[in-house]
């Protein structure tokens, strides 16, 4: 069993080899939830969540798929369990159902509700979140900033160590997505600009060809009318001489 802790990021695996005990999990689907007293006395009270798990060939369980053994689909983009290498790729691949069996080698499952004894490397303590916010709204609102703050003085620097002796740790930070800068906002300006311009442009060269097909158009029809003058004169002249 492969159990997390949400609330503190803690996981742990348990190894367990009685049938008895993971009886309670068997028949169950993925997302369902079922209480942990048939583990164990210090299992008392919780209750867990089964959110996947592997056979023993280590094929994983999909969500959806109604079937207490393995089976093929055909899997494109967006699927669980496939990752397509090139565009609107599809591969048929081996998926094993949801409905726990005994057929699974691992089960994972997410705390749901606490019992009354603490777990050993679960629930007695914590794993602080390796990397802060990187949006600057997200900074904002971790902080309670306001907009006239600098959100570059909050951001959380992590340490890194280096792998080669006698070098000092240094400090990383995150660039900040969506931070509004002078000069992010100088080149919002002169986008608005160029795009005005190029509006103004388009707007020149459609009166201007306009301008140029009225011409066209109007001396094609002095053409065509003068060229029905010369055939009514032509035939008129030819009518007089008969």
């Amino acid at each position: 069993l492969n159990i997390a802790n949400l609330a503190n990021g803690c996981q742990k695996s348990i190894d367990i080899d009685d049938d008895l005990k993971l009886r309670a999990f068997y028949d169950k689907q993925i997302s369902n939830e079922v209480p942990g007293d048939s583990l164990g006395d210090e299992f008392k009270g919780y209750v867990f969540r089964i959110t996947g798990g592997n056979d023993k060939q280590g094929f994983p369980m999909k969500q959806g798929v109604l079937h207490a053994s393995r089976v093929r689909l055909l899997l494109s983009q967006g699927h669980s369990c496939y990752r397509p290498r090139r565009t609107g790729e599809r591969r048929r691949k081996s998926v094993r159902g949801c409905i726990v069996g005994p057929d699974l080698s691992v089960l994972s499952l997410v705390i749901v509700k606490q019992g009354e004894a603490d777990l050993p490397g679960l629930t007695d303590g914590s794993v602080p979140k390796r990397l802060g916010p990187k949006r600057a709204n997200n900074i904002r609102k971790l902080f309670n900033l306001t907009k006239e703050d600098d959100v570059r003085k909050f951001v959380i620097r992590r340490e890194v160590v280096p792998k080669k002796e006698g070098k000092k740790p240094y400090t990383k930070a995150p660039k900040i997505q969506r931070l509004v800068t002078p000069r992010a906002l100088m080149h919002k300006r002169r986008l608005t600009t160029l795009k005005k311009r190029q509006q103004e442009k388009s707007k020149e060269a459609a009166a201007e060809y306009a301008k140029l097909l009225a011409k066209r158009q109007k001396e094609h029809r002095e053409q065509k009318e003068e060229l029905r003058r010369r055939r009514s004169s032509a035939s008129r002249t030819s009518v007089s001489k008969k």
